[in-house]
């Protein structure tokens, strides 16, 4: 539907967005590693550490070749895990555009906590509505949703640019794209979509993402705000000088009966 690219946002509460930052290292790293690995190495890394509903329900269970990790950390561990270089690279590419400026409105360390517990919901819904799948769950599709929507409830009014179709560059509100784009989730997850994405999984990343970001946001935080991209932000090499106030005009003032008295009041 579209590509975000950039918005005019800038940081208000911090310097670097070093979790964001950090979150898009470690997913990066992982896939170095898996895709490295050879076939045999990342099908063993998808099933030891990938969300599998019916093993996490105990309606199936995973041979023990591939047991790395206590079944119930797969609700975090899959999010870490990505398909190929494009999965991975579109997901990255929201969280880079839009994450920024979450873990701004939420500070450092409530950002993390909100990033992994919309990843967690994210696993959890696609639990409930496909409890017995044996397909394994990989991607950070739940978290990015969860901070999409986020990106929604703070800044809808912050111009972006995006490719509309891939092809078309724009330069939008951020709640135009944004909702469209929940609105196409919500609809091929009610229509069933394509097999191969976990529509689920994205709805209860934006569910836990607009519950979040109303209790994690730091205080003073507004929501549905725009971008100051007009605002005039003084720095330390350029501080702001103060305009001289102009003269004012000489005024007659006025008698009783209407008349300019030029000698000033009785």
């Amino acid at each position: 539907m579209f590509i975000p690219l950039y918005d005019t946002n800038r940081l208000r509460h911090i310097r670097l967005q070093y979790v964001t930052i950090g979150l898009i290292v470690v997913n990066a790293l992982v896939y170095c590693a898996t895709a490295l690995g050879g076939e045999n190495f990342t099908n063993a890394a998808v099933l030891g550490l990938g969300f599998i509903p019916s093993v996490v329900h105990n309606t199936a269970e995973l041979d023990p070749r591939f047991i790395i990790i206590p079944e119930s950390l797969s609700y975090l561990t899959y999010s870490f895990l990505h398909a190929d270089i494009f999965h991975l690279g579109g997901n990255m590419l929201f969280l880079w555009v839009f994450g920024d400026n979450v873990e701004d409105a939420l500070g450092h360390i409530r950002y993390l906590i909100f990033y992994l517990l919309c990843a967690i919901a994210g696993a959890a819904f696609q639990g409930l509505i496909a409890w017995d799948s044996q397909v394994p769950l990989i991607g950070a599709s739940g978290a990015i949703a969860g901070v999409v929507v986020a990106y929604l409830i703070l800044y809808p009014r912050v111009k972006v640019w995006v490719l509309a179709f891939a092809r078309i560059p724009l330069r939008i509100p951020a709640f135009i794209p944004l909702i469209l784009w929940v609105l196409f989730q919500v609809f091929m997850f009610a229509t069933g979509g394509e097999d191969q994405i976990s529509w689920a999984c994205h709805i209860g990343g934006i569910i836990a993402g607009a519950v979040l970001v109303l209790v994690l946001r730091s205080r003073g935080v507004p929501l549905f705000a725009g971008a100051d991209e007009d605002a005039v932000v003084p720095t330390s090499d350029q501080p702001p000088v103060a305009a001289e106030p102009a003269a004012p005009e000489p005024q007659a003032t006025t008698t009783r009966w209407g008349r300019g008295n030029p000698s000033g009041p009785n």
